[in-house]
């Protein structure tokens, strides 16, 4: 039997929404929907690729909490308000994913507060250790 636990990143919006930045089931991680938000400093960059790698940074900073690596990731989802920035990406997605190329998919569409431009959702599943 599989144990359920949640997985908190401080964030106001887990709490105000009701939801958790990640949930792990057994072997698998899920990541929610991560913005760009700084959650040491309360801020966020404006710039697109540096609101990418901060989105990374907390899903990493999840998935390590989960006993878990950016290595384990599987499947990835970015949302974008505009889907003809996604390029702008491209160079800090493949510093974190060039060599784990997880199945991935990008979606054009509006987030909650205007000054986010990248949301990134991860699923992962822990790598038995041979």
């Amino acid at each position: 039997m599989s144990s359920r636990r949640r997985i908190s990143s401080g964030s106001t919006f887990e709490r105000e929404i009701g939801y958790s930045r990640a949930v792990v089931d057994g072997e698998w991680i899920f990541v929610s929907g991560t913005t760009g938000f700084d959650y040491g400093t309360m801020s966020i960059s404006e710039g697109l690729p540096e609101q990418a790698e901060q989105c990374l940074k907390n899903i990493e900073a999840a998935l390590r909490e989960a006993g878990a690596s950016l290595e384990d990731v599987v499947r990835v989802t970015y949302i974008l308000p505009h889907a003809a920035e996604f390029s702008q990406c491209w160079p800090v997605l493949r510093k974190y994913f060039g060599e784990i190329r997880p199945a991935a998919t990008m979606i054009s569409a509006g987030l909650a507060d205007p000054r986010m431009r990248i949301e990134i959702e991860a699923t992962a599943l822990k790598r038995r250790k041979d």
